[in-house]
């Protein structure tokens, strides 16, 4: 049975000077896109007329226009540009007249679409499509595939979809570069066609191509005339990729002897738009487009495009960016395949991103519930919605490499296997790490959020009202992107100023129970050379990888690597000399987001600009800075000053024994023995420097004095503190340690006087560093103290210092211990770490 329609078109070809009509009872083979926003007349004021040939491969879109708006001011006409008024009248003149016969078709018995596990589906991307090479490649996977029926979904070639995207943007600023850039995209297929296909097939695909391209360079065109595009525009324009990639491949497959049929999936995949950018596949539509499809197409192979896909009003839309898997997950949902295999460049699902973690591993299944999850929270496994149409079917989705294809891949299904094919089992609590990058933490908490209905809801809504995507009411946290960080900031103090102005809201640290820290060593450095590991050090044997391993000293590669690691979350670099090289980077590693914990006095004691610039930095930032040792070692003297000064305390003198040596030697400096003596036992005893004068100078202690002078608001440099020294004037050139030491007993008794002075009045010689806050001075000397002072009370190398403040006047607040030594510094640079994991969420 033979059956033919016919249709009554009218046309309607305008310019500035003349009006003419036709009418045909028959369809066009080119047709005529006019821009008008009404049937009226052209008037002056209103826009130009487009003329638009399109040939046939452009039927799907012409089916939902009427008419194409596009606003360009009247005046491109009027500014010199006759000769391309002439060509578009011109071209309306020829396509008016081009009408042909309408062709008739052949009525035959309908076939059905045979719904089962006979059919699977590929998916290949664009990275597999990307060359003449590749697509045969998955000609070969496709024709070797034993599946009963196959659908085969593509993507354009890679990197074609930004292409097509370029040239929209470039033609909307009026680059007319977009001309060059489409002709680049013709003699890519056009080359690759060459490589693939020859005679009758490679001269009908490159008479469509041509015929393509030069309906886009009309579209354009009408783009760059007007200044701006439609969603629709760009949707129809980005769609031809797929297109192009669809046939080359059915071209291929057919010259292997497999027969095929290519779908264009704007007509059967139906979708309806949402408000979010987004678009919901309509299945009860889609699966009666798909049975008229195949009832006209019946084949044992199809080759479908992905990405494209129509509106119920005929109007091409996409899926989106990274919609080709939606694609596939669509139609394996509508066939009920047995499955759906997405084909790739990775071997499977890791683990963890192998590029951020060296341990990841390949899964060999996940559940639809898990891959969901990693998908969302960052995980490059699917778009979570990719999921959702397979789930109901229980189709499952595997993962493979296109070129590794003797790795079995990750399999995503309901119910994984009874165990891993890498014998991990499924007790395993944790089966992957997904991270996203570039996002800030914002966290809202305080006491008068507890009980309070409805907080989390003004805090959203707060977000809300500046366009971001961000969950106990006594403390908030979620993530926003970076970039808009500021702005949700500046939202929720302007929603909360009230509460903010009270007190009820803060940022305080949250106080834990107990130490749950992963602690890894990923580089040691010395004065001359460095050790770096990828996942952390063996401390029981890092002096062996030290010696073996170890290359010459680079701070700035030392910094990147430990900070470059993904696979720890936090970086710290721990300074534990006393080098003012090593200290003058610390404001570069915290600006850089390392935090640093250091014993070295000499950042904090140096030039007063310098030390400045680094505690503005380190109030600014949310890197920590933290230096208890380097006042008492591992006694909280840092820690005690600021807990006073915090909680509203005012500091009027602080006064101490800060040298472990020269508490030792004045501990030990009685009876009848000589200065020189004790001092040559505090050396042999690894009390002193290896030159003795660095600690006799007093420049440590007055290091000291200062660091706690700047922490109590006095901005003074080193330079203004006043040292008594006790290197004997003769012997502080002398260039040799020995010499000294062989000299110093010559001095004995300049010293001993003032001892037997002291003695005599019931007191005792003690080296200390002052801070007179009252007065905005300190200094460095050589006192005497009653036997019954704390001072006189010490031993060993203890260090001892005296708070006196306004709650703590009459009684100073005394600190006393062990204050020199590797194992004491030690434990209060472990005690900062300790302190920093807690602030940055370990349990304290």
């Amino acid at each position: 049975m033979a059956m033919a329609s016919s249709h009554s078109l009218h046309f309607i070809a305008r310019s500035s000077s003349r009006r003419r009509e036709c009418k045909s009872s028959e369809p066009p083979r080119s047709l005529l896109i006019r821009r008008c926003s009404n049937n009226a007349v052209l008037r002056r004021s209103s826009s130009i007329l487009a003329f638009i040939s399109l040939n046939e491969r452009c039927a799907s879109f012409m089916r939902f226009i009427d008419f194409i708006t596009l606003s360009v001011d009247f005046t491109y006409f009027r500014r010199g540009h006759v000769s391309e008024q002439k060509r578009m009248v011109s071209c309306a003149s020829r396509i008016i007249a081009s009408v042909a016969d309408i062709p008739k078709v052949e009525l035959c018995e309908k076939t059905h679409l045979p719904k089962s596990d006979t059919w699977s589906v590929h998916k290949f991307g664009g990275t597999c499509m990307g060359s003449s090479e590749r697509i045969r490649n998955v000609a070969n996977i496709i024709v070797n595939d034993d599946s009963e029926r196959k659908v085969v979904v593509v993507s354009a070639m890679s990197k074609v979809t930004d292409m097509m995207y370029s040239l929209i943007h470039k033609a909307e600023s009026k680059d007319e570069s977009y001309i060059t850039a489409l002709d680049e995209l013709l003699e890519r297929h056009k080359l690759t066609a060459l490589e693939l296909l020859d005679g009758d097939d490679l001269a009908s695909f490159l008479s469509k191509l041509q015929h393509d391209i030069n309906s886009l360079k009309v579209l354009l065109r009408a783009i760059f005339i007007a200044g701006h595009e439609t969603e629709s525009f760009s949707d129809f324009v980005v769609g031809h990729g797929e297109l192009w990639s669809a046939e080359m491949l059915s071209y291929v497959i057919r010259k292997l002897g497999v027969e095929c049929n290519w779908m264009d999936t704007r007509d059967v995949i139906i979708v309806n738009p949402t408000s979010s950018n987004q678009v919901d596949p309509d299945f009860l539509e889609s699966e009666r487009k798909l049975e008229e499809w195949f009832s006209r197409n019946p084949s044992k192979t199809i080759i479908a495009t992905g990405f494209i896909v129509n509106t119920p009003q005929n109007i091409p839309t996409t899926l989106k960016r990274d919609g080709s898997d939606f694609s596939a997950s669509i139609l394996g949902a509508l066939f009920r395949a047995r499955k759906v295999t997405i084909w790739t460049d990775v071997d499977g699902v890791y683990s963890a991103d192998p590029r951020k973690v060296s341990e990841a591993v390949i899964l060999s299944t996940l559940s639809y519930q898990e891959a969901w999850e990693m998908s969302y929270f960052g995980a490059n496994v699917l778009h979570p919605r990719t999921i959702i149409p397979v789930m109901q079917y229980n189709i499952p989705i595997v993962i493979r490499n296109i070129f590794n294809l003797s790795a079995a891949g990750t399999m995503i299904c309901r119910s994984p296997g009874d165990e891993n094919r890498d014998g991990q089992g499924l007790e395993s609590l944790v089966k992957g790490f997904a991270t996203i990058d570039n996002v800030a933490l914002i966290n809202v908490e305080g006491t008068g959020m507890v009980g309070v209905p409805g907080t989390a809801n003004e805090i959203f809504s707060a977000v809300k009202d500046v366009g971001a995507n961000a969950s106990s009411e006594h403390s908030v946290c979620f993530s926003v992107p970076e970039d808009e960080v500021n702005a949700v900031a500046k939202a929720l103090q302007s929603r909360f100023r009230q509460a903010l102005d009270a007190g009820r809201l803060s940022q305080a640290a949250v106080l834990k129970d107990d130490f749950n820290i992963d602690l890894r060593v990923l580089g040691i450095a010395s004065s001359t050379k460095m050790a770096l590991s990828e996942t952390g050090f063996d401390l029981r044997e890092w002096r062996d990888a030290f010696k073996s391993n170890g290359e010459a000293v680079d701070l700035n590669k030392f910094a990147h690597h430990v900070h470059g690691s993904h696979f720890i979350p936090n970086t710290v670099l721990v300074d534990c000399t006393a080098d003012a090289e090593v200290a003058s980077h610390y404001y570069e590693w915290l600006h850089e987001g390392i935090h640093v914990i250091t014993p070295n006095k000499k950042a904090n004691s140096g030039p007063l600009d310098q030390y400045m610039r680094l505690r503005a930095l380190q109030r600014q930032s949310y890197t920590h800075y933290f230096y208890e040792a380097t006042v008492g070692a591992g006694l909280p003297i840092i820690s005690t000053l600021r807990g006073l000064l915090e909680t509203g305390d005012q500091i009027l003198r602080i006064e101490g024994i800060f040298s472990g040596t020269l508490s030792y030697i004045f501990n030990n400096f009685v009876g009848k023995k000589a200065f020189s003596q004790i001092v040559s036992e505090a050396k042999q005893a690894g009390y002193t420097e290896p030159d003795p004068r660095d600690d006799l100078s007093g420049t440590d202690v007055a290091r000291k004095v200062i660091i706690l002078a700047r922490e109590s608001g006095m901005k003074l440099e080193l330079s203004d503190i006043p040292v008594q020294s006790l290197v004997p004037e003769p012997l502080r050139a002398i260039a040799s340690t020995e010499d000294f030491m062989q000299k110093l007993p010559e001095f004995d008794q300049d010293i001993a006087t003032k001892r037997n002075d002291a003695e005599s009045a019931g007191e005792v010689l003690r080296y200390v560093g002052v801070v007179d806050v009252v007065n905005s001075k300190g200094f460095v000397e050589l006192r005497r103290y009653k036997n019954d002072h704390p001072f006189a009370q010490l031993s060993g190398s203890d260090n001892i210092i005296a708070f006196t403040t306004t709650r703590y006047k009459e009684q100073p607040l005394i600190v006393r211990g062990p204050g020199a030594g590797a194992q004491v510094t030690a434990g209060g640079v472990f005690s900062d770490i300790l302190q920093l994991a807690s602030y940055l969420g370990a349990p304290s």
